[in-house]
């Protein structure tokens, strides 16, 4: 059996229900959230949309990490900064040569050239980092690559670099206030002008946009869905792609990198050379990520490429499971599901069906009612800042996962070496090999 007719079974069976269970599973959690929150079709949708692509998009920079950390070992904590070379740079190339007043200049490329650019910025400055950096390992390897991500990013921000002239040609990053993303290809469907849709629709967005208009969706939602979809088609792609990877001989040697350097480098292998290649195809699709993810949303901003960002996207690696990809995938629909948008919405639920009132100022106050038995003020204390509430539930799935799940949900399968199975054979495979290899054949076998 082919290596291509292997994954396509792999794909067919159990890690295709695994995801799409769990997919279903918060589709489900979220019309029900919808229903509580008096939501109509319409914002339904829009909200099963939003859920889509926040775990389209951590699936996609999750499985570019467990490329690195779950299949080689390289604890990377510089994702949000070689992001934001891909995004910045298919921004710079893409811009227009003569902008509107205020705007940045740029090449005037076309998008396509942008998106490969972006891509090869991040791969160059991931093997410039990896020459360096990967004499180092661990827990130095985490500070170098975290150093440079924020490095990246206040370059970006600096004042210098806002407007600047290489070889003659004008380009810039906008500074603290970013640079402004290329239209949504998406939008080219359905709009006879993108960047304007009050210009008019196409006869394909007519026909969709009046079918949905009936169900009660609206066009900004239609348009967000397919976009989203089109993330998901980049999602089986990576998974495609890194699957492959990981079971060709080089994913072999990047495990044994993984396990025990040592012993790959007595084996004969290059181990700093297959490293250095590992991180740069990792830097390559961060890239790509942080163009599908920040460069759709109007206006690329260094506040977009925070170190939290990169947390973000290893506690979704580590919920999945390093080492997995369909780990990864899951992790990050189980993230932006659960941790990233639950508190949101269970806050709203919430305060829909309680009057809780104006919520205490300190925590020492939330807390103190609790002697009195009253516990609705650390409640609406909780409720009133849901993005440190989001810091609690990390806080306490790490501890969890820790002390129970180490490896993760997925990330106790066992992933040999070898190209064929190691298994001890049954008694039934053991007949057959014998007819194979020329043992002695019963009446049926001639």
């Amino acid at each position: 059996m082919s290596a291509v007719e292997g994954l396509r079974r792999r794909l067919s069976g159990t890690d295709t229900t695994l995801v799409l269970g769990v997919l279903f599973g918060l589709y489900a959690l979220y019309i029900v959230f919808g229903w509580m929150l008096g939501l109509g079709v319409g914002g339904i949708v829009s909200t099963l949309q939003q859920v889509t692509f926040l775990a389209a998009v951590y699936a996609l920079v999750a499985l570019a990490l467990n490329l690195q950390w779950g299949y080689a070992g390289l604890f990377n904590i510089g994702v949000a900064g070689f992001m934001a070379v891909g995004a910045y740079t298919m921004a710079m190339l893409t811009a227009p040569v003569n902008p509107e007043v205020g705007g940045i200049p740029g090449l005037g490329l076309p998008l396509w050239v942008g998106i490969v650019g972006g891509m090869l910025a991040a791969a160059l400055v991931g093997a410039l980092a990896a020459l360096p950096a990967l004499r180092l390992r661990a827990d130095y390897l985490a500070i170098v690559t975290l150093a440079l991500s924020e490095i990246i990013r206040l370059v970006f921000n600096s004042t210098p670099v806002q407007t600047f002239s290489l070889g003659g040609v004008d380009l810039g990053t906008g500074g603290a206030r970013g640079i402004q993303a290329p239209t949504n290809p998406v939008g080219a469907l359905y709009y006879t002008d993108p960047a304007s849709p009050a210009a008019g629709t196409t006869g394909l967005g007519n026909a969709v946009f009046g079918f949905f208009s009936g169900l009660g969706i609206g066009d900004t939602t239609v348009v967000d869905s397919t976009y989203t979809l089109v993330l998901v088609l980049f999602v089986v792609g990576f998974y495609l792609l890194l699957s492959r990877v990981g079971n060709s001989p080089f994913g072999r040697v990047l495990k044994a990198i993984r396990e025990d350097e040592l012993v790959a480098n007595a084996l004969g292998k290059n181990t700093r050379r297959f490293k250095i290649k590992t991180f740069m195809l990792g830097c390559a699709l961060m890239g790509l990520a942080g163009i599908l993810w920040q460069g759709s949303q109007g206006r690329i901003t260094p506040a977009q490429f925070l170190p939290i960002v990169t947390f973000y996207v290893f506690i979704a690696v580590i919920i999945g499971g390093s080492g997995s990809n369909t780990g990864s995938v899951i992790g990050g629909a189980l993230f932006a599901g659960l941790l990233f948008l639950g508190p949101t919405y269970v806050g709203r639920i919430v305060g829909n069906f309680f009057d809780l009132g104006g919520g205490p100022n300190t925590f020492t106050a939330a807390v103190g009612a609790l002697g009195a038995l009253n516990p609705e003020p650390l409640v609406a204390y909780a409720l009133s800042d849901i993005a440190s509430l989001r810091f609690v539930l990390l806080g306490v799935v790490l501890v969890y996962l820790m002390q129970n799940r180490p490896d993760g949900l997925l990330g106790h399968r066992t992933e040999p070496a070898a190209a064929v199975s190691l298994a001890r054979p049954t008694p039934d495979d053991e007949s057959t090999a014998a007819h194979t290899d020329g043992g002695p054949r019963t009446e049926e076998g001639r």
